[in-house]
């Protein structure tokens, strides 16, 4: 047997190895150091993603390559995804890294596990098999359980922690009955085998079908999509803020790399079927998720369910793809290239959002609350001008990178015939526009509570001012982002 053994090609998956040998190097440091320079971690941690960055970069070629007996792949999108990735974790941890040390949570730990959760992230957006994405996915999920918990004495944290573990675990066992199910049906594991048993109708149609709805479920979940969207309130407003911001911010890069995998990739023949189950959630969420939000007065669950809409919105892009069970080259790559234009847009604006929810927070203190923004451009008009842009951007306002990726996919859904749910989505969308202009006005017009100086560090007010002006610049040149989402996929379908 060991005779047959091949040695895989290990120059696809080097980002993978470095993260993974650098963890253990980071882990070193921290027993060794971390009591008296607690500083060294994070910035290991920084040091390792922008090595990742690097290799990643060097190692692209354009071209898609199969590796580990074609459970791993290195395509365009791959490594477009996991850039994406590495860039919102290196900010997390910029505007999280204060916040860490004020409430003594700057441990070892938490950068472990954030590395974890990045390699995670990583296998998931790689992987061309059912067995490495399910990898790839409990990886994460086990590694943010970790994360929400991370501040053992506070019982909020916990509570919310034991949530998203329960029903974290449910998600997962749905996902892997219905990734077993296809298996029965098809006879492949493999992304590509199960596409290709598609193609020539060599299935069991029956428990196909049954298989993709428990493979929805576990999608839905990991998307934060009704009615599966149970955990999203209760873990964004538990966790500490500076995790709130990385489970809201990176992992919707994973989840979108997940959904696109296993429904374009592998499932594309029954496109018809999922599509109308899309629907269905994505209405749903883009109602109850504005709806809601606007009962909310702690920013985090308003927020939350903000998230909880704009998944919504993605899903209009990646259920547009198909029309009238005819496949349009053209129309496919275009929704598809949407949906990927919303969820980077999306990242690009919850980073912001969270970053200056941080921003107001200090040692004792949480920055949660509505009322904590009245009066901030009294404070700091260059601050209340970003989370201005970050809220008119999120409510889908001319020029900003969230009104692009709105127009997006609401064409792609038009040219798909779904005029009437675009209807829908605007008219809940203007509806939602409320609760983000209230953060607005709360800004501009009310007189402060708080006096208390903004003091920040200066890598954290260049990031986030870095952040605002690319929201407000993508809007601007919104044809940069969308050419490089169309390229990625054209390159990597």
């Amino acid at each position: 047997m060991l005779n047959n053994f091949v040695i895989p090609d290990l120059y696809p998956a080097a980002p993978e190895i470095f993260l993974l040998l650098m963890s253990f190097l980071v882990l070193f440091v921290d027993l060794a150091f971390g009591a008296t320079r607690r500083w060294m971690a994070g910035m290991l941690t920084i040091i390792t993603l922008l090595g990742c960055a690097a290799i990643t970069v060097a190692t692209t070629d354009g071209q898609t390559t199969l590796t580990f007996s074609n459970m791993f792949v290195d395509d365009m999108l791959a490594d477009f995804l996991k850039l994406m990735t590495y860039i919102s974790v290196i900010v997390v941890l910029i505007y999280g890294r204060q916040y860490l040390a004020d409430r003594g949570l700057d441990k070892g730990e938490f950068y472990l596990l954030v590395l974890y959760s990045t390699l995670g992230m990583m296998v998931m957006i790689s992987a061309a098999n059912f067995v490495t994405l399910y990898l790839g996915l409990e990886l994460l999920s086990l590694s943010l359980y970790g994360l929400v918990a991370i501040d053992r004495d506070n019982s909020r944290s916990t509570e919310a922690a034991m949530k998203y573990f329960v029903l974290g675990a449910l998600a997962s066992g749905l996902l892997l009955y219905g990734m077993s199910m296809i298996y029965g049906a098809t006879g492949s594991l493999e992304i590509g085998g199960v596409a290709q048993a598609l193609y020539h109708g060599q299935t069991d149609k029956t428990v196909l079908l049954f298989g993709l709805i428990f493979l929805l479920s576990g999608i839905a979940f990991k998307l934060g999509l009704v009615p599966f969207h149970m955990w999203i309130p209760d873990v964004y407003h538990g966790a500490p803020t500076a995790v709130t911001l990385f489970i809201g911010s990176a992992p919707k890069l994973a989840a979108f790399a997940m959904s696109l995998r296993l429904l374009v990739y592998a499932l594309f023949g029954l496109a018809a079927d999922w599509q109308m189950m899309l629907l269905i959630m994505a209405v749903l969420s883009i109602a109850l998720g504005n709806l809601a939000a606007i009962a909310q007065t702690n920013i985090k669950r308003m927020l939350a369910y903000s998230a909880i809409s704009h998944m919504g919105f993605m899903v209009l892009g990646l259920m547009s793809g198909v029309v009238g069970g005819q496949v349009d080259p053209f129309t496919a790559v275009n929704a598809y290239s949407s949906a990927m234009y919303y969820t980077v847009a999306y990242v690009l604006m919850s980073l912001g959002a969270f970053g200056m929810v941080l921003l107001l927070s200090r040692a004792g203190y949480e920055a949660e609350n509505l009322e904590d923004f009245k009066g901030l451009n009294q404070r700091s008009p260059w601050f209340a001008a970003i989370m201005l842009v970050m809220m008119f951007s999120m409510a889908g306002i001319p020029f900003f990178i969230g009104f692009f990726a709105k127009f997006a996919v609401l064409l792609a859904a038009v040219k798909a015939g779904y005029t009437a749910i675009v209807v829908v989505a605007v008219m809940f969308s203007l509806v939602g526009a409320f609760y983000y202009l209230r953060v607005v006005k709360l800004m501009y017009f009310d007189a402060p509570v708080d006096s208390a100086p903004i003091t920040a560090s200066l890598d954290f007010r260049v990031v986030l001012s870095l952040n605002g002006i690319a929201v407000a610049a993508f809007g601007l040149f919104p044809d940069s982002v969308m050419m490089l989402c169309t390229t990625t996929l054209l390159r990597s379908l």
